[in-house]
């Protein structure tokens, strides 16, 4: 299920802004660049739930069937079992956040496309 997620505070004055995305609950934390035109995804994770932040940039996700749009300064979330994919409209940054990481502890990871 895509769910959008409220940021734990954001805060703007004339020197710029702040934006805590979370304060605990997760195990990585990447930074991904994706340029216009560019599918990623077409998996599933069985232990990882994500929350992604966009930084800039304009893409549509698709998750079980369902695709939504987000731009910059959305924050949204996809559970563990939802198959999911997304479409860079625009040269995008974005903030992925996993709960538990896809390197598993035995060298496998939690990436299934079946």
């Amino acid at each position: 299920m895509l769910k959008t997620i409220k940021t734990d505070f954001d805060f703007s004055d004339d020197r710029g802004t702040i934006v805590q995305l979370i304060h605990k609950g997760y195990s990585q934390i990447n930074v991904i660049t994706s340029k216009k035109g560019v599918v990623r995804g077409g998996h599933y994770h069985k232990r990882n739930e994500e929350a992604f932040y966009i930084v800039s940039g304009e893409l549509t996700v698709t998750v079980n069937g369902e695709t939504a749009h987000f731009k910059a300064r959305d924050f949204f979330g996809i559970e563990a079992y939802d198959m999911h994919s997304f479409n860079f409209l625009e040269d995008t940054v974005l903030v992925s956040m996993y709960s538990y990481g896809v390197e598993l502890e035995d060298g496998t990871k939690d990436i299934f496309s079946e």
